[in-house]
């Protein structure tokens, strides 16, 4: 494989407080890769970075190998740099279908092809429902959906099961799991829930004070002293 994303000594700094520390690693065409790390770790910030929410102090960002570090978020978004967040951004007033018609429109596609891709997250028979009418776990769907109408090479997952039940959570990772395998798109998520990190994450970026302090498959990540004394806790506690 060769890699998709490729970042180096990528630093963010708010007043005194370095929020990113000189951050490297790259993703491969087609992994699935969890970011974990205490609150205060620097996770989003380092996301909002990847994203082009916010412009980086110091450090590159390289995209399919073009530098993209000085791009703002819609140009990274059309060169195929997907992101959902914490909270879902949909459009609540709107019904499902239309929340998903406009995605592809802004992404120069057919309106036509929602329903195939409100099928694709599973949800299907919510189209014509309001959004303000779902539960939370569907508007997540809804969202998802809106991201893969443009068709992206790479997703950026900020907790993507937060607010959910445990059942929810199984149930939206393995159909996020199974779409970007057929797809072939790279993942980054955040996550607080360990469970879902260990099932579903083939490697594992653990973060602390804005520094990357381990990097590797779930079970290294897992087994790292330093991980379980700044974030997991001794003998791994699932519900940190």
């Amino acid at each position: 494989m060769s890699a998709i994303l490729d970042v180096q000594d990528l630093s963010k700094r708010f007043g005194g407080l370095k929020a990113v520390d000189g951050v490297s690693f790259t993703l491969e065409h087609g992994e699935i890769a969890a970011l974990i790390g205490p609150n205060g770790a620097g996770k989003t910030t380092c996301f909002n970075l990847l994203g082009g929410a916010l412009g980086a102090d110091a450090g590159k960002i390289s995209f399919q190998s073009q530098d993209i570090t000085g791009w703002p978020a819609h140009r990274r978004a059309g060169a195929g740099i997907g992101r959902t967040f914490q909270i879902a951004a949909t459009f609540r007033s709107m019904r499902v279908v239309e929340n998903v018609e406009t995605a592809l429109m802004a992404a120069d596609r057919d309106p036509e092809g929602a329903p195939d891709l409100l099928a694709e997250v599973g949800i299907a028979r919510l189209a014509e429902a309001q959004v303000t009418a779902l539960a939370y776990g569907d508007v997540k769907r809804v969202e998802l959906a809106m991201v893969l109408a443009a068709e992206p090479r790479m997703l950026l997952l900020d907790e993507p099961t937060a607010g959910m039940a445990a059942d929810e959570r199984l149930a939206i990772m393995q159909r996020i799991s199974a779409l970007v395998r057929a797809r072939g798109i790279t993942v980054l998520f955040t996550e607080h829930d360990m469970d879902t990190v260990f099932g579903f994450a083939g490697r594992v970026l653990a973060m602390d004070q804005g520094r990357l302090i381990a990097d590797g498959t779930p079970e290294a990540v897992r087994a790292d002293a330093r991980v379980q004394q700044v974030y997991l806790g001794e003998g791994v506690d699932d519900d940190a």
